[in-house]
This record gives C-alpha cells, structure tokens and sequence, in this order.
C-alpha cells in the first residue's frame, strides 16, 4: 500500500499541483479523491466486511505519513479517520452498513463537529443544545472551527440532551445532514490552505435513529476518536518532518557562501544533526503510539498526550530550522518549506496543543496537582532516584 500510495503521490501529486488545488473555490480535488477511492485507501481502515484490511490504526498511520509528505489537502482525516471511526466505534449495526460502504466508496464525506467557542479542547464542554422531541432531537446551539465541514455532505455534531455544560455525561453525538434546514455555515480558508467552518444550529431536527451511541455517552467516545486522531495527526507530522529534513539538507549541499557550501559549516551541521534526532524521536513515538493503540494497551490515552506535546514541538522545531537555513526564501509562497511548517502549525492546534496535552500527561501521571493529600505529601518527599 505504501508504494502504490507514494507511485501515485509522485506522478499526480507534486507541489504545484497542490497550490492549484488550494487555489479552486472548492479548495480540494474530486479528482483525486476518487484516485484514492481507486486505490483502495479510504476502505483500508474499515473492517473486512467493507473491504478494508481491519486494522485501521496502522493502515492510517501509513496513509497519514505519506500524505503529510505530500501537504495532501483531500479530507481523509476528517472523513475517514474521524468519521468513519466514529461510526465503526459507536455505530449501530444498521448505521454501519449504511454510512460505511457510501465513505469507502468516496460518494460522501464528513467532518466532526465537536469544539465550541472557549472550549479549550474540552470535550464535555458542550453548550449546543439536542431536546427530545417525539421521534426526533432538536439541535440548537454553535460549534467553531470545524475543519472540512465546507465540503461535507453530513455532519456527526455533538450536543448535550442533559446536565450542564462541562458535564461529562449528557453529551451525544448526531448525524446531520449538510443540508438540513437550520444548519447554517461561514466558511473560511485555514492557515495551511484547507476549509473550515462556524456552524450555527436553529433548530435543526434530527432522526432519534441518527444518534450515534448511547444518550449521554458521547464524551467517551470523542475521547477514542481524539487519541486516535492524535495517532493520525503525529504520523502526518512526521511525514512533513522528513521531507522539510531532506530539502534542508539538500539546500545545504548546494548552496553556496563565500565561495564554499552552506552544509560544510560545522554549526549548520549541528543544527541539521538536532533536526533529525528530533524526526527519530518522532518517528518512534509515533509508531509506538499507534502500536499501542491498535493493540489497546492500557495507558494509551495517556501515551498519545505524550506524542502529541513531543512530537508537536520536535515539528515546530524542525519547521523553525528549516526555515532559517533556507533564509528570506523559506517563508516565500513559491517555496514549499513554508507551506510544511504552516501545515505543523495547524496540526498543532488540532485535539489540542503541546503544552494542552503536556499538562494533560503529568496530571494523569500525577505529577501534577495529586488527588489526594497524602499524594501531595508523598510528591513533596524526595525521591531516589533509579
């Protein structure tokens, strides 16, 4: 799979191709979703019973990676990794065969929409609003930032049908139509040339067969959807890592000042050494990750928090030096150095930011704020070190 992907990637894919696509109206190519449909890449992650391979951790893991190398703007991971596993997780046997085999195909996409204004990456802060009403919810309220909700035919929104806003039972997930009557968008273009939207919800009825899950328990499954995100989202940095190394350091070979190349000076040499230890070390965490999830190992949640603030910062790293050692040139638009670090940039904010999950991962180690206050004096005590 990663050879045909990277076959097709090369031959119809290139960085001018890229800025053209960014550059339509509609911001992604139907052209080469359909190509990825072909392939069989938007069935891999799925189960057998829809042509995938059934084991859509690692499969996403390989696709994201390349697709990262290539600034693919196509909605794989708000359709497939986001969506699709959401459906596959909290679907109902009936909801499964009839929404999974249409996102296979490439017929639909979707998008998540989940945060809200001042969430904060909170996942049980929801204020949008779903009253039960005969055989239907009602859906009001508003959700911010939506990435790829443009070009999506349906929706999975989360709402809350009980308790107060940061509550964490109460919150249930919904299918909604595109075009249903009420939805609202205001589009608008992201930093690294995708789509996004501020949806506004007026009282837009929805099917009780459209939830997703248990009334109430939608929060835990966000929190599957987020650890997986942050898997897919740490392979496609890493992907943008290694090719912002090798245009570095093949910029360095030929790039010449005062009459000798850039990369025989030995304090540019370090800095291009610190750059691809910061990609190694991504690397294996990243794979370390997915591994551990795809297996469902216990502490996962917690792992991924750790992926995401190490590898955040090792991409930002990484972004930084490249940018400086091509000079003025990295930040131009004809170059595509500076189109890799906004995508980092972006990836950065999604699911939460490194310093966001590098708070989350010492409190739920308990380096952080201890439960109880024999944790606390236990904490303050010094410790041996092994």
């Amino acid at each position: 799979m990663r050879s045909s992907l990277q076959r097709l990637l090369r031959e119809q894919y290139d960085f001018e191709t890229r800025r053209k696509i960014i550059a339509t109206e509609q911001g992604f190519s139907r052209k080469h979703w359909d190509a990825f449909a072909e392939l069989g890449l938007l069935a891999a992650p799925f189960s057998e019973d829809f042509g995938g391979l059934g084991d859509g951790i690692l499969v996403n893991m390989i696709i994201m990676g390349e697709f990262g190398r290539h600034l693919v703007v196509e909605p794989f991971f708000e359709t497939i990794v986001l969506a699709g596993g959401v459906i596959e997780q909290a679907g109902t046997k009936a909801q499964r065969e009839e929404f999974l085999p249409e996102i296979a195909a490439g017929k639909a996409t979707w998008a998540l929409a989940w945060a809200e204004a001042r969430s904060r990456y909170d996942l049980s802060s929801v204020s949008a609003i779903a009253e039960r009403s005969g055989d239907e919810y009602v859906l009001s309220g508003a959700k911010a930032a939506v990435i790829g909700a443009p070009w999506a035919d349906r929706l999975i929104v989360s709402a809350r049908t009980s308790g107060d806003p940061r509550d964490r039972r109460g919150v249930s997930l919904f299918i909604v139509d595109r075009q249903s009557a009420g939805l609202h968008l205001q589009s608008f273009k992201t930093i690294d040339g995708r789509r996004a939207a501020e949806i506004a919800l007026k009282s837009v009825r929805v099917p009780s067969s459209r939830m997703l899950g248990e009334e109430g328990g939608g929060v835990a499954i966000l929190e599957a959807a987020r650890d997986r995100a942050i898997a897919a989202l740490c392979a496609e940095a890493v992907g943008a890592m290694t090719e912002l190394n090798s245009a570095t350091l093949e910029y360095t070979k030929t790039r010449k000042q005062f009459g000798v190349a850039l990369g025989t000076f030995q304090v540019l040499q370090h800095r291009m050494v610190d750059m691809f230890i910061a990609l190694q070390e991504s690397i294996s965490l990243t794979q370390h990750l997915n591994l551990a999830l795809s297996d469902n190992e216990p502490g996962s949640s917690r792992l991924a928090s750790a992926a995401k603030s190490k590898v955040g910062e090792a991409a930002r790293f990484v972004g930084e030096q490249a940018i400086q050692l091509h000079g003025g040139m990295g930040m131009s638009d004809e170059l595509n150095v500076g189109h890799y670090f906004k995508r980092i940039a972006a990836i950065n904010l999604q699911f939460g930011d490194p310093t966001y999950h590098l708070m989350r991962y010492t409190r739920e180690t308990g380096l952080l704020y201890p439960e109880s206050p024999a944790a606390a004096a236990t904490a303050r005590q010094p410790q041996e070190v092994t």
